[in-house]
């Protein structure tokens, strides 16, 4: 978490101006994140010496911001179904973030596939008949993650709104895990 006052201000908006800037162009200077951070160059890299350490940074905001939309999702609570769907809308809002994973900027080494809260949310799922048995964790998270991805696709390709495209994914992901 980034420490209070100005320099943790700074800090941040270096991040949230990176996340969008590298969302919208992976390429882009780092000078066009100072730009949208609203400070100089030499600001940035005293907070970041070069790319590499800002995208590891950039790895730490997005897992931190993609554990507390899990949080707020409550997988744990309810059905599987509407857990998934849940945590397909927090994940959804999170749509910048979501560019840095999907254009492997950033990534989260993860060999042993879905951590055990999300296996045993689908298993529940199993259990109380709102995701269908023959679905493993490993493809409802993958399916998952192609739906938020597609979402966001046909709300930039198409220029439907955020609602719209919001709609869409929930739709297909509910039907996507029923038996």
């Amino acid at each position: 978490m980034i420490s209070p006052g100005p320099r943790g201000r700074t800090r941040q908006a270096i991040l949230d101006a990176a996340i969008t800037v590298f969302a919208r162009n992976p390429a882009a200077p780092l000078g066009d994140v100072a730009v949208a951070a609203g400070v100089g160059r030499t600001t940035l890299h005293r907070y970041y010496a070069d790319r590499a350490e800002l995208i590891v940074a950039l790895r730490s905001e997005a897992l931190s911001r993609l554990s507390a939309a899990r949080e707020r999702a409550r997988i744990g609570d309810d059905t599987a179904g509407d857990a998934v769907r849940r945590l397909g809308q927090e994940y959804f809002d999170l749509g910048d973030v979501l560019s840095l994973l999907f254009n492997e900027q950033v990534s989260f080494d993860s060999p042993e596939g879905c951590d055990p809260e999300f296996s045993a949310m689908v298993a529940r799922g199993h259990a109380d008949g709102t995701i269908d048995p023959s679905l493993p964790a490993d493809w409802v998270q993958s399916l998952l993650w192609a739906q938020l991805y597609a979402g966001w696709s046909y709300m930039a390709e198409q220029r439907v709104s955020r609602h719209e495209a919001l709609r869409l994914v929930l739709h297909c992901l509910g039907g996507a895990l029923r038996s």
